[in-house]
């Protein structure tokens, strides 16, 4: 099996538009749940008959910008487990929006549950299916990307980039290729003691986990049989019964695979969602899988690697939309009396494939290579207009307060 891995650097620090012209209204609010009133992280909110998409973050916060000229169109709110809930854009204020999802409440009989017997052979259908059921055209797409590293509850890295994508068919092997547009970032390796770490690959480590372009990076049908699988509690989304795998590597397997859940289309055998981990119990293995280079003081191990990835649907055809991976990792000095912990993460949301720009028009300079590291390719925080009527994902309250201070910093610099 090939890795799909966030390769990091970990050095020694020495402490030394496009759319922009066409009118848009932006909306923000909160996605939360009606009878608990949590808050819920991940939904999909789509402009019907359009491409035009975004996420709420983790804390349920999404910021939605569409063009003027669109007051009639309805924008669709849909959560697994959740009904799909339509609103029209002119009934929608500027801020502080509030939607209320209501659970599904269709009984499972009333969609015809019809469990198959084996979870195994039904992920199998899902490979065997996977030309059928997503894009068989090439696309152009534009996505936001954002990467973060924090030294536990201090941001030391931040960066952010408008991406276009060229999207190969999924019958086809051709990688996918992503071109820098916008970018901005900033870099306090100050904050990260006398280790730096580089995230290297950018955009293109959000890309690799979509499971159904790049298997190989995942589970293929030559390794599903290095895993157990079992059914958890179907759910339904947006009317459509969906079924839960629960898989994990077998015991008898040594090397870092997964475990986690698939959600699968009934009717069509499609991955509609994963949310999984990475075994790291055997930290060496682990970390020769992550860990380009460093100190040879300096032992570094990860504790915690989560991915999810989030499909669409549009005509009968699933394509990806969302992927977010993230990584806890010790760092551990020799003689040194206590270690660090980091968080890494990386993530990126498809926002448009109507509108996209075609990477061909792009200098060849400005396509990514999967030895690039973002953060030491793009500016600061320092045009306040930067992303003009760009889709993003809404920051989470630390990372907002973490660009509002490097923000000020530039401000005073001035």
């Amino acid at each position: 099996m090939r890795y799909f891995s966030l390769i990091l650097f970990v050095l020694l620090s020495f402490k030394a538009t496009a759319q922009e012209s066409e009118a848009f209204i932006e909306y923000q609010g909160t996605v939360i749940d009606s009878e608990t009133q949590d808050p819920l992280p991940f939904v999909n909110i789509l402009i019907e008959g359009s491409n035009i998409a975004t996420v709420t973050n983790s804390e349920g916060d999404f910021v939605l910008k569409i063009p003027e000229a669109m007051p009639q169109a309805k924008v669709s709110f849909g959560y697994p487990g959740y009904e799909k809930l339509l609103i029209i854009l002119s009934d929608l204020s500027r801020n502080a929006n509030t939607i209320s999802l209501n659970p599904q409440t269709t009984q499972l009989d009333a969609v015809n549950v019809s469990v198959p017997k084996n979870a195994e052979a039904l992920v199998r259908l899902v490979f065997e299916n996977r030309t059928q059921n997503y894009l068989e055209d090439e696309t152009y797409m534009t996505a936001f990307y954002r990467e973060s590293i924090n030294r536990r509850n201090r941001s030391a890295s931040l960066a952010e980039a408008v991406v276009a994508i060229e999207k190969k068919p999924y019958t086809s092997n051709g990688k996918d290729l992503v071109a820098i547009y916008k970018a901005r970032k900033s870099t306090n390796y100050d904050r990260l003691d006398t280790v730096a770490l580089k995230l290297q690959g950018g955009p293109l480590n959000a890309l690799y986990a979509d499971l159904m372009k790049y298997p190989e990076f995942f589970m293929t049908p030559q390794t599903i049989s290095d895993y157990d699988f079992s059914f958890g509690e179907p759910v339904t989304d947006d009317g459509r019964l969906v079924y839960t795998v629960n898989f994990r590597q077998k015991q008898s397997i040594l090397d870092p695979l997964y475990y986690g859940k698939l959600f699968i289309d009934a009717k069509s055998y499609a991955l509609t969602n994963a949310v999984y981990n990475m075994n790291v119990e055997n930290r060496k293995l682990a970390s020769e899988l992550f860990v380009r280079k460093k100190p040879n003081q300096v032992k570094v191990w990860p504790t915690e690697i989560t991915y999810r990835v989030d499909y669409r649907n549009r005509d009968g055809k699933w394509y990806y939309g969302y992927s977010n991976v993230k990584l806890e990792f010790v760092v551990n000095w020799k003689r040194k009396l206590f270690n660090n912990k980091y968080r890494i993460s990386s993530e990126m949301l498809v926002t448009d494939w109507e509108k996209a720009i075609n990477v061909a028009d792009l200098s060849k300079k400005s396509n990514f290579k999967s030895n690039t590291i973002l953060a030491d390719e793009v500016s600061g925080f320092a045009d306040p207009q930067f992303w003009g009527s760009y889709n993003l994902i809404e920051p989470e309250k630390s990372i907002e307060e973490a660009i509002e201070k490097i923000q000020r910093q530039i401000e005073r610099s001035e």
